[in-house]
């Protein structure tokens, strides 16, 4: 029987709001991002292989993270003037190959991946830089060519060469802790231009490190235009655990940064926590704690943004780490008990005299120093002997 125009058209309306899926919205209170990329379990816990990271898409089978910066490009210019990217056991320029003439890894079969968790409302960005990161630029004009570039390679422009194909990124994350700090603002400002030219949004993010101002991200925090900045309040003094010591915690000063100085009065900031005990030196809260930290945070500061979290492979050893987090921040910062930590001993090394933990801004490496690598003084041991080493 055939339905009358009027009652098909209400069912199938229906149907699709049924399905919908709500969008990313960077005005609430209680978002949640989590970087993925570095497979930080797998370098603190080397024998358990069977958590470490997973396709990006494990990651969006409900509703609890709503941002997901992919870390990192970690190199600016390489071969063939692209850039690089090292997204650890998932795709590396050693085990994934990479395009002719460059030494950008081929990472085509993470588009299902990226579009999949677009799909069900969350933005996905490039996270440029990291802590064994150390780019930069030498000129304004060269920063504006390098927003060429990735909008070209990773974002809504064309490319021939685009390690993610025909998927397209929504944003980019800044997480300068080496190298130069000058012209962020003009790579920052061409993206914009050119997502306005072609009538798309995309969004800017920044990870500084919660002593302010931060050396390597105040300039270009103070001249470009961001919707989000993730402050990482670990491995500092002004870390999570020294949130009832008002002379180290300092979340009002980016509030009041975020209020006077930002070009963007609306840019939230969001309280940077590692999810687990091994995912940083120090710094690490349980949930419980976390979520206290936060309700009283946003019942105090109208730029509070919500809650980011280094990184999804912590957090799923950590008994869901982020799940825990997610539902008390829906439930106004009150989380029902508190959630283990994954236990970080067997990250820990057996001799300091031979093996030392190297703590990063985001992640804790092994340092195993060896004399058989002369051009170095030492290496990094990774989860997947075969990806490729970071410089320090």
């Amino acid at each position: 029987m055939m339905l009358p125009f009027w009652l098909a058209s209400g069912l199938a309306a229906l149907s699709f709001g049924a399905l919908s899926v709500a969008a990313y919205d960077p005005s609430r209170t209680d978002n949640l991002a989590v970087y993925w990329g570095q497979n930080s379990y797998g370098a603190t816990h080397s024998g358990d292989t069977a958590n470490y990271q997973k396709n990006l898409s494990n990651y969006c089978q409900d509703d609890t993270i709503n941002a997901i910066p992919m870390a990192f490009a970690n190199v600016f210019f390489g071969a063939g003037g692209l850039p690089s990217l090292d997204l650890s056991n998932i795709c590396n320029v050693v085990d994934s190959g990479v395009f002719p003439g460059t030494n950008l890894p081929n990472c085509t079969f993470l588009a299902k991946d990226i579009k999949t968790c677009q799909s069900k409302g969350k933005i996905v960005t490039l996270s440029l830089g990291g802590a064994t990161g150390a780019a930069g630029f030498s000129s304004a004009g060269q920063a504006s060519a390098f927003g060429d570039t990735i909008w070209n390679v990773f974002l809504g422009g064309k490319n021939a060469t685009r390690p993610f194909g025909d998927a397209e990124l929504d944003g980019i994350d800044l997480d300068i802790e080496g190298g130069g700090t000058q012209y962020f603002d003009s790579f920052v400002k061409r993206v914009r231009d050119l997502a306005k030219a072609a009538n798309r949004k995309v969004y800017v993010t920044g990870a500084p490190q919660c002593t302010f101002p931060d050396a390597y991200m105040s300039t270009v925090l103070n001249a470009a235009e961001f919707d989000a900045v993730y402050v990482q309040f670990y491995n500092n003094f002004c870390s999570l655990p020294n949130f009832n010591n008002p002379s180290a915690w300092n979340f009002g000063q980016w509030d009041s940064w975020a209020k006077k100085t930002s070009l963007n009065k609306d840019v939230k900031i969001f309280i940077g926590a590692p999810a687990a005990s091994s995912a940083a030196g120090s710094g690490y809260v349980d949930a419980a704690t976390l979520a206290k930290i936060a309700s009283e945070t946003r019942s105090k500061y109208s730029s509070f943004g919500g809650i980011m979290l280094w990184d999804a492979s912590q957090a799923y050893g950590n008994n869901r780490f982020d799940k825990a987090v997610k539902a008390a921040l829906g439930q106004g910062g009150s989380a029902s008990a508190t959630t283990p930590s994954s236990s970080s001993a067997s990250a820990k090394p057996s001799s300091a005299s031979s093996i030392k933990i190297a703590k990063s801004a985001k992640f804790t490496y092994l340092r195993v120093s060896t004399s058989a690598i002369p051009t170095q003084t030492s290496a990094f041991v990774w989860a997947k002997s075969s990806a490729p080493t970071p410089t320090h």
